[in-house]
């Protein structure tokens, strides 16, 4: 299938008034999509549940209606996920890193944040800094190419360096997200 974008476009738009089907659901997407931005102002609880209903109905009619390509979806993530923490990629590494700078960039800057969170960030940030700095110093020592995957997987000090980085992360990203979970909701009902 060798389409330009613009025929791409094409031919979904040519699609979407193809059938009866078709048009519904586009009418229905763009009246939930109108409703919901109207909704930013009004602030209405009743709609904003009954959008979330809509997401989740879906989300549930997925489940049922298609249990093989949810399960066979949910297999492929599973291995995807195990892959990369018994064989984590130094590519996916290198993005983590800048992930985690735009995030310090963030706390540095944040005047919302708590005292507790920022300090929290800044430790497991420095820590994971710090493991990625022996990883780098320690495959420019052995002269290993960071390119190079077999040849890093050989090495077992250079692929625990960056497991446990991925490790710190997760802890990382289950911390903060009950952290928000918790502000979100103490601020919703300590009103």
């Amino acid at each position: 299938m060798n389409l330009s974008l613009f025929e791409k476009f094409g031919t979904i738009f040519k699609y979407i008034f193809s059938s009866f089907l078709s048009i519904e659901m586009f009418i229905l997407t763009i009246l939930l999509f109108f409703i919901l931005v109207v909704n930013l102002k009004r602030k209405n609880v009743m709609v904003q549940m009954i959008a979330i209903g809509v997401y989740i109905g879906f989300i549930i009619g997925i489940f049922i209606s298609y249990t093989t390509y949810v399960k066979t979806c949910i297999d492929s993530f599973t291995k995807v996920v195990m892959n990369y923490i018994y064989f984590p990629s130094t590519i996916v590494y290198f993005f983590m890193i800048i992930f985690i700078t735009v995030i310090i960039l963030i706390t540095l800057f944040s005047k919302k944040m708590t005292m507790f969170k920022k300090v929290f960030n800044y430790f497991f940030f420095s820590v994971i800094y710090f493991l990625f700095m022996s990883f780098i110093s320690l495959a420019a020592y052995d002269g290993v190419d960071l390119l190079n995957i077999p040849l890093l997987y050989e090495n077992d000090t250079i692929l625990s360096l960056v497991q446990i980085s991925n490790f710190i992360l997760l802890i990382w990203i289950i911390y903060t997200a009950f952290y928000y979970l918790y502000k979100y909701f103490k601020k919703k009902y300590d009103k």
